[in-house]
């Protein structure tokens, strides 16, 4: 057990022991040992004890804290970091120099790789949408011979990947029954079942990826293909492109095998967007574990290899 997921309105954790104690009422409802924990994801209004705070953040595990009803990131905390402040300081050197462009080309490659993937695949599985697929394909699949031959720029090769993007995403819509009413792509809020999959995901996996970041020793505001921008966990941003069409093909998976419908998702009437059920939430967490654990082991990886690879070592990213 890796993760813990607390999503119960009202809950009352305290610290007996190694082990986490949950309250509901002042009655004790259940328990979870702390040692086999690296993260914990926290669901909206919970009361946790300073001691419980203390001890994973002595044990070296991440928490998590997402708001009750959107699931909106809200904070983390973690344990002491890494010290290894020359690290940073080549993180930093190389973020002014060419590195930039040859690792921007890298991410932008495996992306769209990704997605050219993902798409021939759902083209064996659709033969009536094999037509608009393979369109979709040739777009990606003649960026991607333009990151090979010809000498790229940064806003050539954003370019090159946002209309790569678009052919993708209209692609993929077309992936889904309407009855689920996803034509694009919408965030905040998400407007459809779909995008408020593939926002929660993305969500998890990018907050997962900052946690290896920090403790590896990078600083996660400061990437290499998305520049700089207050707030935002550039570093972060970038690692994720990686796995972002591994995401599709997981929340496309949860559709198509009908795990998830339209009626697992509830609609706001004050503010717009579309919200997974707290019921189904239970389901979800389960499916996104057990999907998340290769994800996880190649996160961990490539962010091992990037800090080797600005410490002048090689490595594979």
């Amino acid at each position: 057990m890796g993760t813990l997921y607390i999503d119960r309105k009202g809950l009352y954790i305290k610290l007996d022991g190694n082990t986490l104690a949950f309250y509901a009422n002042g009655e004790r409802e259940g328990s979870a040992p702390i040692n086999p924990l690296k993260r914990v994801i926290a669901v909206g209004n919970i009361t946790i004890e300073s001691p419980v705070l203390h001890r994973l953040s002595d044990e070296g595990v991440s928490m998590i804290f997402l708001s009750g009803r959107r699931l909106r990131f809200c904070g983390m905390l973690h344990g002491r970091l890494h010290n290894n402040g020359m690290l940073r300081l080549k993180q930093y050197e190389k973020a002014l120099s060419d590195f930039c462009i040859e690792f921007s080309k890298e991410i932008v490659s495996k992306k769209l790789a990704a997605q050219s993937s993902l798409l021939q695949d759902a083209g064996g599985k659709k033969p009536e949408l094999r037509f608009d697929l393979t369109g979709a394909v040739r777009v990606i699949e003649q960026a991607m011979a333009k990151l090979v031959s010809t000498a790229i720029d940064t806003p050539t090769l954003m370019g090159l990947e946002g209309g790569s993007s678009a052919a993708y995403f209209k692609a993929y819509t077309r992936l889904f029954p309407d009855s689920l009413k996803f034509k694009k792509r919408t965030r905040r809020p998400p407007e459809d079942p779909v995008n408020a999959m593939l926002s929660l995901c993305y969500t998890l996996l990018h907050f997962e990826t900052v946690r290896e970041i920090e403790t590896i020793g990078l600083d996660p505001t400061i990437g290499f293909y998305h520049k700089f921008e207050y707030g935002r966990e550039s570093l972060a941003c970038d690692l994720v492109e990686i796995y972002r069409a591994v995401v599709d093909r997981f929340v496309w998976t949860l559709f198509s095998d009908r795990i998830f419908r339209d009626r697992d998702f509830a609609f706001e009437e004050e503010r717009s967007g579309c919200y997974l059920k707290k019921e189904s939430r239970k389901v979800f967490y389960s499916l996104y574990e057990e999907w998340a654990q290769n994800i996880r082991a190649g996160i961990v990886e490539d962010v091992r290899a990037l800090a080797r690879r600005l410490n002048g070592q090689d490595a594979v990213f």
